[in-house]
């Protein structure tokens, strides 16, 4: 679990370092794998609206300005997807990726739908600009629209296969990419989700996780503190 470098002063520093900011999917998607490893490391808040991320610092740990990134002694991984299988690498305890082929094929499938074909296309800069051009109402129908295209894509990809989780009863990859992007698209874009029974059935799942819930936004040492209430 995360530890406020604030609160360590008096104790031993956790190995693992994750730059994160509170309500990025991504930094989210990374939390939650940590979590399932139970994996300790020191939370190092990234304020993307005060441009944090473009620092002289934080450059030099990702050239791209994005969060998260890793750092695990003397090594620096940024990316989420690198991330988590690095992670699955080193550190074998609950495995990301199932041993059947094709779960482990519809994972990978799965995650990238999330992160390649509904996430950059609904992420901090992209909205941004265009409330910019076109105004605020706009970016919003905008995110639904692109979220809801994916989120068709994946009632269809996992209809067969799921069980209580994504691709069965085990918590895989898909549920780490899902699980953060299911519940933006309900609380942050007021998504629809009545076309998209099999995903409400997993968010509902995602909320009895206590690893899922400990990554959850308002749990993050700079989540505000009106969600913290």
């Amino acid at each position: 679990m995360a530890a406020n470098s604030s609160d360590c002063t008096d104790k031993e520093q956790p190995k693992l370092k994750l730059y994160s900011y509170w309500r990025s999917s991504c930094s989210w998607r990374a939390r939650i794998a940590l979590n399932l490893k139970g994996l300790s490391y020191e939370y190092k808040a990234v304020n993307l609206l005060k441009g944090e991320q473009f620092s002289p610092e934080f450059s030099k740990l990702n050239p791209i300005n994005y969060v998260p990134v890793l750092v695990d002694e003397d090594i620096v991984i940024a990316d989420s997807f690198a991330i988590l299988m690095y992670l699955d690498e080193k550190y074998p305890q609950h495995p990301l990726l199932p041993c059947d082929l094709q779960k482990k094929a519809i994972n990978f499938q799965a995650a990238n739908i999330v992160s390649s074909s509904i996430q950059p296309l609904q992420n901090l800069l992209v909205l941004n600009y265009i409330e910019e051009k076109l105004g605020s109402d706009e970016k919003i129908a905008w995110a639904q629209n692109q979220i809801g295209r994916g989120f068709s894509a994946l009632e269809k990809l996992l209809e067969g296969i799921s069980g209580r989780y994504a691709t069965g009863d085990e918590i895989y990859l898909a549920d780490v990419f899902l699980a953060p992007q299911i519940h933006a698209a309900i609380t942050r874009f007021k998504l629809d989700m009545t076309s998209f029974p099999l995903l409400s059935r997993l968010h509902e799942s995602y909320s009895e996780i206590p690893a899922f819930q400990a990554a959850m936004p308002e749990k993050q040492p700079d989540g505000p503190d009106y969600m913290k209430t």
